[in-house]
């Protein structure tokens, strides 16, 4: 039973990528939900990059429902403490936030494993930063490049490997995450149908998307 359960649950398949530019931080995910193991496609419109503070993102790759879940409550508890101190948050307390819930969900028993893993960035009064989010609540700080998600992911590593650099601007940032996830979706069946990409700099978020034909 909790085989077939697994098996049907919602995943966001996924490639996810974020770069440290020398001028700011670049987000970006593919749009496709696949249902378990089956791979079939369950949404072309997946929504996998969202803003839960004040000139901060996160990226989401893993099981749709925890995924939704934690989206909630850490988006509610960074606004209940941003009110109480009355200061803005770091990317560093959301990036723990995420880690403490992340780590508390796979220690309770169930029948579908919470498999999440998150990237986080943005910009505070400590300038940018990007962080990752593993499924076990590990929370690791990157200066450079990461990728999340499945099969595609990993192909991307080639690419960021020689063609970053730490003086890279973030107009050739969001040319190089455009580059990684259409090479993921070429060889990755569970992601495509779309990009989704967030410029973070001075000048605050800007928020771009890609149509990449259907494979």
């Amino acid at each position: 039973m909790a085989d077939d359960i697994q098996k049907d649950a919602r995943k966001t398949g996924t490639a996810t990528v974020g770069i440290v530019c020398k001028d700011g931080i670049i987000l970006a995910a593919e749009k496709r939900a696949v249902l378990g193991e089956s791979y079939f496609i369950a949404s072309k419109k997946m929504k996998k990059i969202f803003e839960i503070s004040k000139g901060i993102v996160v990226t989401t790759a893993g099981l749709v429902s925890d995924i939704q879940m934690m989206l909630k409550i850490v988006k509610a508890q960074l606004r209940l403490k941003e009110l109480r101190t009355k200061s803005s948050t770091t990317v560093k307390e959301a990036a723990n936030l995420f880690g403490s819930i992340a780590y508390q969900n796979i220690r309770q028993f169930s029948t579908i494993p919470g498999i999440v893993h998150f990237l986080i960035g943005g910009k505070d009064a400590n300038g940018f930063s990007l962080y990752e989010v593993s499924f076990d609540g590990t929370v690791s700080e990157h200066d450079d490049y990461i990728t999340s998600g499945s099969y595609g992911s990993i192909m991307a590593y080639g690419i960021l490997e020689n063609e970053w650099n730490p003086n890279i601007t973030v107009n050739q940032g969001a040319e190089l995450a455009l580059k990684v996830l259409r090479t993921a979706i070429k060889r990755d069946a569970g992601t495509g149908d779309g990009i989704d990409l967030v410029v973070i700099d001075k000048n605050g978020l800007e928020e771009r998307e890609e149509k990449v034909a259907a494979k």
